[in-house]
């Protein structure tokens, strides 16, 4: 009869602190919402701050909760955008990271990273950004290079990607042009997967390599001879 009863008062615990982690999460990851206070979640809930911390004793704890759920679907998002073998290669990087924008975006995750909240949880972010969004997008570049549909180098490709991921997503240009971070980010992709300049004619190639090695000047073209 006693197990019952603490089993019941478990249960009760364990939903009440689901219940206080999915509105810490609403509360405090969405954008914009630097400002939010304890004071503020313990009125969402309708419940007094003692209460809140009879489940987690400090905020840290409590946004790490709160973290981790998302994460965890974040995470989901992303298995299920990656899981297109029988799609072109440009439609999975595609697919994979308007995923990943709108997922981090929607999380907030990034302005966490670039400086909101303490140093502890700016690195634990990081390191779950790593995890689970950059590591897979790597396996995805160096899988396309495998198969010869790349012809830059998958470390170039995916460092220049995340860069462009992290910096749309505390930029204020979707604002501006009216679109979504995921939306520039697509274009972006776009841009570095095929080139950002069309032929100028129909039927024209377009700049080749032998052009480019004319245009860029090497080592050997700016040696001064004696």
């Amino acid at each position: 009869m006693e197990t019952e009863s603490v089993s019941r008062v478990s249960g009760r615990s364990g939903q009440r602190a689901d219940v206080i982690v999915e509105a810490a999460g609403r509360l405090f990851l969405a954008p914009g919402s630097a400002r939010a206070s304890m004071d503020d979640l313990a009125r969402e809930l309708g419940m007094s701050k003692k209460t809140i911390y009879r489940h987690f004793p400090d905020k840290r704890s409590l946004l790490a909760a709160a973290l981790d759920r998302q994460f965890t679907a974040v995470e989901r998002t992303l298995a299920a955008a990656q899981d297109a073998q029988g799609q072109p290669f440009g439609v999975r990087v595609q697919r994979f990271l308007i995923a990943a924008g709108s997922e981090l975006g929607r999380i907030g995750a990034a302005q966490l990273a670039a400086g909101r909240g303490d140093a502890v949880l700016r690195q634990y972010v990081e390191q779950r950004v790593d995890a689970v969004v950059y590591r897979r997008l790597d396996e995805l570049l160096r899988d396309g290079h495998r198969q010869g549909l790349l012809s830059a180098p998958p470390e170039l490709l995916s460092e220049i990607t995340r860069g462009a991921l992290e910096r749309l997503l505390t930029s204020q240009l979707p604002r501006e042009l009216d679109r979504t971070a995921a939306d520039l980010l697509r274009a972006g992709v776009d841009t570095v997967l095929y080139g950002a300049i069309r032929p100028a004619h129909p039927g024209h190639p377009g700049i080749g390599e032998e052009q480019l090695e004319a245009v860029i000047p090497t080592a050997r073209d700016e040696e001064v001879g004696p």
